[in-house]
């Protein structure tokens, strides 16, 4: 694991607690997988049930995500919380 990457996610992390504008529920789930597919890898939870709506699309979003390297997945979630500053 690089730890430029590591070092970039963690701040993000910290810095995504303090923006003054909620983002869009879209943007909300790109956050939600990459900070998934970034500490926990490639999503092997069962799929949510169609009535779950919520829970479907964040499992839809982190799956969307396979394959992707945890580095990545690092940098990409930094990066876009460089957008919402």
């Amino acid at each position: 694991m690089s730890t430029d990457a590591q070092t970039a996610f963690e701040a993000a992390l910290q810095r995504v607690k303090t923006l003054t504008r909620r983002p869009d529920n879209n943007t909300l789930l790109q956050l939600y997988a990459l900070y998934k597919q970034a500490t926990e890898g490639d999503n092997t939870s069962p799929k949510p049930g169609l009535t779950d709506l919520v829970a479907r699309a964040k499992w839809d979003a982190w799956t969307k995500l396979k394959g992707l390297a945890r580095d990545e997945a690092m940098r990409r979630y930094a990066a876009l919380v460089d957008t919402l500053e």
